[in-house]
């Protein structure tokens, strides 16, 4: 099945082409990569890492050593990501295609409402033909909010878009049967369509002092993704045409194919998780939504309990039967005021709008 959603991670060893600089060559060359793949009609999210590295680079005088200290590293993180988000802006200048910076923690990913921002954003952003450039907000996160890498990062944001694909790029053409820098003998593993303990222990540490991750979150990143219904593949960002490649379903680098059907997997959730109240509808909605249309607040009766936005909530019929699961784009105080509203009607009832729909298709599942 063609992709439409691709999500691409580049690490600090690929940014900076295993010196201590970026190199904006390589920069370039995976950006026309991401433009031709943009004109094929997918939509690129771009997850980089490079802040720290970026940072050493503008102040000269601070030592690669120094950066075991917190402080530290997110001092060079606060330097380094302006000017690696420049050099990204002006890359993708070079195609007059607009870039949008998007700075996350883990709190944003795991909390329901900033979930809902979060992948609200980056779908807005995309479809206003721009491609967001996202990294972890190392200069102000702590080891409590943060996500720890990139690669897991990546991961979590195929997640928040439905992506259905993660290539994460790196300095080794993908996961070998053993180190090949110290083993000869080392092969290439091509396809892994399981993550069982053999698999595990082919990870090894990370060569490069630039990075914060190694083949190990490479692969807690890609058993995430893949449990998601995600396919990744892990390969080497120095490949010619190696993003090409990728999307086009050629063997290039390390693919790891989906352990869940995407759509299953959402659903598998939706069911499984709490439900905080009960949207009522009538009669004209309940049919819309049996027939997949997503809940319109003209349509409902009733609100029954208190529940915030991004919480998975119930939808019943004036028959009193549930007819759906679904996540709410309104708290429940919201959506109370606009009930048995138009959509025209949100932002001239609430003043503002998080969407035309109180429950999205995407997100209801059919009891």
């Amino acid at each position: 099945m063609p992709i439409t959603k691709l999500v691409i991670k580049v690490g600090t060893s690929t940014l900076t082409a295993g010196s201590a600089r970026l190199n904006h060559r390589r920069m370039l060359e995976l950006a026309q990569q991401m433009v031709q793949l943009r004109e094929e009609k997918l939509d690129i999210i771009l997850v980089t890492s490079g802040a720290i590295a970026a940072g050493l680079e503008r102040l000269k005088n601070v030592h690669r050593s120094t950066t075991r200290s917190v402080p530290v590293k997110q001092m060079l993180a606060a330097i380094g990501q302006m000017h690696l988000m420049r050099a990204w802006e002006q890359v993708f200048d070079m195609f007059d295609v607009p870039v949008a910076q998007v700075l996350v923690t883990r709190a944003d990913l795991s909390d329901r409402r900033r979930y809902l921002n979060a992948r609200d954003t980056l779908n807005t952003i995309l479809e206003h033909q721009a491609i967001p450039v996202i990294n972890e907000n190392d200069a102000v996160a702590t080891d409590e909010i943060r996500v720890g890498d990139n690669d897991n990062l990546s991961a979590l944001v195929a997640n928040v878009v439905h992506a259905d694909m993660l290539i994460i790029l790196t300095d080794i053409d993908g996961l070998y049967t053993s180190d090949p820098h110290k083993d000869t003998t080392a092969t290439l593993v091509h396809e892994v369509t399981q993550m069982d303990d053999r698999i595990w222990s082919l990870a090894g540490a990370s060569r490069n002092g630039m990075g914060t991750g190694g083949m190990t979150t490479k692969l807690q990143a890609a058993d995430l993704a893949t449990r998601s219904g995600v396919t990744v593949i892990i390969a080497n960002g120095a490949k010619q045409g190696v993003l090409m490649d990728a999307a086009h379903g050629l063997q290039v680098g390390t693919r790891f194919m989906p352990t869940a059907d995407k759509i299953e997997s959402r659903k598998l959730w939706i069911l499984t998780e709490r439900t905080a109240g009960v949207v009522v509808v009538d009669n004209g909605a309940s049919q819309a939504v049996c027939e997949g249309k997503s809940l319109l607040p003209v349509g409902v009766r009733e609100v029954i309990n208190e529940f915030e936005r991004g919480e998975v909530v119930i939808v019943r019929n004036l028959q009193g039967r549930d007819i759906a699961h679904g996540i709410t784009r309104y708290s429940s105080a919201e959506a109370r005021r606009i009930a048995g509203r138009r959509s025209t009607d949100i932002v001239s009832v609430l003043g503002f709008e998080y969407a035309s729909m109180l429950i999205h298709t995407d997100d209801m599942v059919l009891m």
